[in-house]
C-alpha cells in the first residue's frame, strides 16, 4: 500500500525528500578508510586477505588470466549471450550520438583558439556481484568508455563461491571489449584501481554502483581517480493519467522496490480510482514475487502516492523530486517531455517500462539518485573524456591586445602576469615589423593553425 502524501503540504514533501537522503555516516568512512590504506600499502596480498575475509573465498590471483575468461564465459547461456549481443548493439548505437567533435574558432586574424576532446587513458568499472549480478552493468559502463576511445578498461567483481568470475559476467565483458578483469569487491576493490597493486596498474577514473563500501570507497578516492557519482538506493516515478493500467504501473513500481528496502517508488496521478486500483495491484503482485520481503519494506517505508489536478501539476511535483528514473504513463507524453527539468532517464508512453532500459534499449541506466538529477546527467560518452583548450596570438595580434592584458593584470597587481606580455611588446618595438619574430617557426605554426600545412 502507497503512503498518500498531500500535495498541498510542502513541508511533508520535504520531510519525505530528506528521509530519501543517501549519506554516509563517519564511521562507514573511517572503517572504509582504513581498508583503503590496507590495500595501499599491502597491494595484492592485501586484496587477497580482505577478498578472503569479506567474500570467504580464497583466490591465487585477482587478475582474470584469457583462459579463465573465456572458460567462465563458455558456462553462460547461449541465448542470454546473443540478447547481451543484440542489447550491446544498441547501446552502443546510442552512445555513437553522443560523441562531441572538437571546436576551433578563427577570431579574428591571427587569433585562434579551441578545444580538443581527450579521452581517458584507462577507467575502472566497478560490477556488483555476491547476491545479485548485473551483466548489464557492463554493457552501460564499458561501451560508452570504448566509444569515447579509453585506451585501457579494467573491470572489477567479486569472485563467485568458487573463487571465479561469473560465468554471465565473463561473457558481458568480452561482449564489451573490457580489457582486463579484477576478481575483488568492495572497498578493496575501488583501492586496487584507485592506487593500484603489483598486478593492477591504477586507472584514471572509477564507475559504476555498489554498496555502501564501494559508495564510501570512490567518495575517499576521488581526487586521486575521478568517480562517476555516489549512487544511493534506486527509484522510480510513474506519472499517470486515468488511462493507465494499474497493473502496468504496479509492475513498474516494483521493479525497483524489489531492488532495495531504501528504493522509492512514487505514484503521482490525476486519478484516485488509478491510485486505488494500483494499490490493489501492489498487494496482488507482491505476494508472488521472490524477493517480496524486500518489497514489502520498500513499500512500507518508502511507497508513495500523490493525487495531482493535472499533468503539469505532477511533472512539477516531479521536477522537485528529480527521481532517478521518471515514466510518463500518459496519452501524448512527448508533448510533456520539455517541461520535465530534473529526472535521470524518462520513460514515455504505456508500454515503455523502465526495465528496457535497464537492459536492452540502448540508453545507459546509471544514473543520479537522491535528488541530483537536480544537477548530474546520466553516465555516457562525456564522462569518459576531458577537454583541453589552445590558443594563438600572433605578433600582430599581441601588439594590437597587449595593452589590455597588461592593464588587467595590473588592476588585479600581478605584475609577473603584465611584464609577460609587456616585455614581448618591448622586443616588438625595437623590430616594428615583426621580423624577428615570425620566424620560420611561427610562420609554420600558422599555416598549421590555419589548415594550410
Amino acid at each position: 500500500m502507497l503512503k498518500s502524501l498531500n500535495k498541498e503540504n510542502r513541508t511533508e514533501l520535504s520531510d519525505y525528500l530528506a528521509a530519501r537522503a543517501y549519506e554516509i555516516s563517519p564511521d562507514m568512512l573511517i572503517k572504509t578508510s582504513g581498508i583503503i590504506e590496507q590495500v595501499r600499502s599491502g597491494k595484492d596480498q592485501a586484496l587477497k586477505e580482505l577478498t578472503e575475509k569479506y567474500d570467504h573465498v580464497t583466490i591465487d590471483n585477482p587478475v582474470v588470466s584469457t583462459d579463465e575468461l573465456y572458460a567462465q564465459a563458455a558456462k553462460a547461456d547461449p541465448a542470454f549471450v546473443q540478447d547481451l549481443i543484440e542489447a550491446a548493439s544498441n547501446i552502443l548505437a546510442y552512445h555513437q550520438t553522443q560523441v562531441i567533435e572538437p571546436k576551433r574558432l578563427d577570431k579574428e586574424d591571427g587569433v585562434y583558439m579551441g578545444w580538443r576532446v581527450i579521452p581517458l587513458d584507462s577507467v575502472g568499472i566497478y560490477v556488483p556481484g555476491g547476491r545479485a549480478q548485473y551483466p548489464s552493468s557492463v554493457l552501460m559502463n564499458a561501451i560508452p568508455a570504448k566509444v569515447a576511445g579509453v585506451r585501457r578498461i579494467v573491470m572489477t567483481t567479486p569472485p563467485n563461491t568458487e573463487g571465479k568470475i561469473p560465468p554471465n559476467l565473463a561473457a558481458a565483458a568480452i561482449v564489451a571489449g573490457v580489457d582486463e578483469v579484477i576478481k575483488a569487491g568492495g572497498a578493496q576493490a575501488v583501492a586496487a584501481l584507485a592506487y593500484g597493486t603489483e598486478t593492477i596498474e591504477p586507472v584514471d577514473k572509477i564507475t559504476g554502483p555498489g554498496n555502501i563500501f564501494v559508495a564510501a570507497a570512490k567518495k575517499l578516492v576521488f581526487g586521486k581517480v575521478d568517480i562517476d557519482m555516489i549512487a544511493g538506493p534506486s527509484e522510480i516515478l510513474v506519472i499517470a493519467d486515468e488511462n493507465a493500467n494499474p497493473a502496468h504501473v504496479a509492475a513498474d513500481l516494483l521493479s525497483q522496490a524489489e531492488h532495495d528496502p531504501m528504493a522509492s517508488s512514487i505514484l503521482l496521478s490525476t486519478s484516485q480510482s488509478v491510485i486505488d486500483a494500483v494499490n490493489a495491484e501492489l498487494e496482488k503482485q507482491t505476494a508472488v514475487l521472490p524477493k517480496r520481503e524486500i518489497v514489502e519494506q520498500s513499500l512500507a517505508a518508502f511507497g508513495t502516492s500523490v493525487l495531482c489536478d493535472s499533468i503539469e501539476e505532477a511533472i512539477e511535483i516531479s521536477n522537485e523530486i528529480a527521481p532517478e528514473h521518471l515514466e510518463l504513463q500518459i496519452a501524448d507524453p512527448y508533448s510533456k517531455l520539455d517541461l520535465v527539468t530534473s529526472a535521470g532517464s524518462v520513460f514515455l508512453g504505456y508500454t515503455t517500462c523502465e526495465s528496457i532500459g535497464d537492459y536492452f534499449g540502448g540508453t545507459n541506466h546509471v544514473l543520479p539518485t537522491s535528488r541530483t538529477a537536480r544537477f548530474s546527467s546520466a553516465l555516457g560518452v562525456d564522462a569518459f573524456t576531458k577537454k583541453s583548450s589552445y590558443m594563438y596570438y600572433s605578433p600582430e595580434a599581441l601588439r594590437k591586445h597587449g595593452q589590455k592584458i597588461t592593464r588587467m593584470a595590473q588592476e588585479e597587481e600581478l605584475e609577473a602576469h603584465a611584464n609577460a606580455v609587456r616585455i614581448r611588446l618591448n622586443s616588438m618595438a625595437a623590430d616594428p615589423f615583426g621580423t624577428e619574430q615570425k620566424n620560420k617557426a611561427e610562420e609554420a605554426a600558422e599555416k598549421s593553425l590555419k589548415g594550410e600545412a
